[in-house]
């Protein structure tokens, strides 16, 4: 992949371009805490050809949440089951609202 190629990727949401290093610092957490939400697979990190850690934004979004029910004394645990449902919710009610767009009756036409 050249640097031409990578550039279109910076408005992608899901591209892995933070290392674990990158994306601790822009949580303000640890290397340690994104290895725990990994392990309760709430993310799951790509890697790169050398074995690395690589996270999207929308995961660093996931982990960001994650970090504020941990910090409000919510069991690292509980809070990963937690964002889980939350998306899954938010994912559910997305589809719902596009059922209800194409399952509305269009207007009739005059005659």
């Amino acid at each position: 992949m050249t640097a031409d190629d990578s550039f279109g990727r910076l408005d992608d949401d899901y591209y892995p371009a933070y290392t674990m290093g990158r994306a601790a610092d822009m949580l303000g957490t640890t290397q340690g805490f994104l290895r725990a939400i990994g392990e309760a697979r709430l993310i799951t990190p790509l890697r790169s050809p050398g074995g690395h850690r690589r996270y999207s934004r929308y995961q660093l979004r996931i982990a960001a949440r994650a970090r504020e029910l941990v910090d409000g004394g919510t069991p690292i645990e509980a809070a990963c089951r937690i964002v889980i449902l939350e998306d899954q919710l938010q994912e559910a009610q997305r589809i719902n609202a596009e059922h209800r767009r194409t399952a509305e009756p269009t207007e009739p036409t005059a005659v």
